[in-house]
């Protein structure tokens, strides 16, 4: 397995990692994240196609590109990969064409012939897919043994779109996945938020999918406002630095979940993933030095997972942490790194929400606020 990174900026080809001597013409797969302009500009996709001619070339969206131990903005990230025996398959379904969120993960992983697949990387819109939903499908039809991780595409703190796309420009509503077929094949996973819960413990009472309309019995937007004090006038972008958590029947874990809108005039707000009827809730709150340290135990729970050098490790973080950290947030990249050490190449992008198991190689779900990490090589 041979891996490189190559920077883009500037509409020309910037940076290149490639100590494996990488041909970029032979490559397998290209994975880019970029500002949502960049990717959308039909002059930058010709450009990239001609780079890696034969690759099956996924861009999306982020909220800021991670290139080696930096973050970076107005950029494209691209990680090139070439396997000796893994092979991979693409597939990408439009949102549009499904009822809802849960249908169109069903139908994507279904596409897969799932003998023999061992890892599903996921790259979604983040705007127009529902989190939670698509995980759900998505679990509903994998087998007991794949693995399910990604993330949602990003528009910097904007949310106004994002774009996705499988061999073409991207677009908004696209779903696109990788599967990953072989043997050799060896991967791990981890993710952790940092985040600290404060005040009680409340009861969201009444909900509809990812919008929060009630916590015991009280107007959710009256409640969020008394604690966010003076960032209350800084709705909704404040919102970012105080999440929730919930606490779901039948989840061991509590699952962190970020705030996209608020709407002033039905009193609601709607949240990255659901949030249902009768699930416990507490406020959070960032702690710098949490977040950072947090993302290195979500490395260090990879080599746990499964002991082996990773090749290539891909975070996905969340757009709420780099908001928070700001000026350090390279920290949190660099904490990754000094785990891993300089032979594994580091590559990935800030989302609108990660996709991992709570577990190690359990079912996918929804995350937000979290550093998660997936790790892959080919053991010869």
């Amino acid at each position: 397995m041979k891996v490189a990174t190559v920077l883009f900026k500037d509409d020309s080809f910037l940076r290149e990692l490639n100590s494996d001597n990488l041909d970029f013409s032979a490559a397998d797969l290209i994975l880019g994240f970029g500002e949502r302009n960049l990717l959308s500009d039909e002059k930058v996709f010709n450009q990239l196609k001609n780079k890696f001619p034969t690759a099956q070339l996924i861009l999306c969206s982020s909220a800021g590109e991670i290139y080696e131990n930096e973050v970076l903005d107005h950029t494209i990230s691209l990680t090139a990969i070439k396997f000796s025996s893994t092979v991979i398959k693409t597939y990408e379904v439009d949102i549009t064409a499904f009822e809802n969120s849960f249908q169109a993960g069903a139908s994507l992983i279904e596409k897969f012939d799932q003998e023999d697949l061992k890892l599903v990387l996921i790259l979604s819109d983040g705007g127009k897919v529902n989190g939670s939903e698509l995980v759900n499908g998505m679990n509903s039809v994998k087998k007991e043994e794949v693995l399910i991780v990604g993330g949602l595409a990003g528009d910097a703190a904007k949310f106004e779109k994002t774009v996705v796309g499988l061999n073409e420009i991207p677009t908004p509503g696209k779903i696109a996945a990788v599967g990953f077929y072989g043997q050799k094949l060896a991967v791990s996973h981890g993710s952790l938020g940092g985040w600290e819960s404060f005040g009680l413990e409340r009861v969201v009472t009444k909900s509809e999918s990812n919008v929060l309309y009630e916590i015991d019995g009280k107007n959710v937007l009256d409640l969020y406002k008394i604690y966010l004090g003076k960032y209350a006038d800084e709705l909704p972008g404040s919102a970012l630095l105080f999440p929730l958590s919930i606490r779901i029947d039948g989840v061991e874990e509590p699952i962190v979940r970020t705030i996209l809108s608020i709407d002033e005039t039905n009193q609601t707000m709607t949240f990255a993933g659901d949030v249902p009827k009768g699930s416990k809730v507490r406020f959070m709150k960032a702690n710098f030095d949490r977040l950072i340290d947090a993302a290195s135990e979500a490395a260090a729970s990879c080599l746990e997972v499964n002991s082996f050098n990773p090749k290539l490790a891909l975070l996905i973080s969340c757009v709420g942490r780099k908001l928070i950290l700001g000026g350090r947030i390279d920290e949190e990249v660099e904490a990754v790194a000094d785990i891993f050490g300089d032979k594994t190449i580091i590559s990935g992008f800030y989302s609108y929400g990660e996709i991992s198991p709570l577990k190690a190689f359990g079912e996918c779900v929804l995350h937000n606020q979290t550093m998660t990490i997936t790790c892959i090589n080919e053991i010869e």
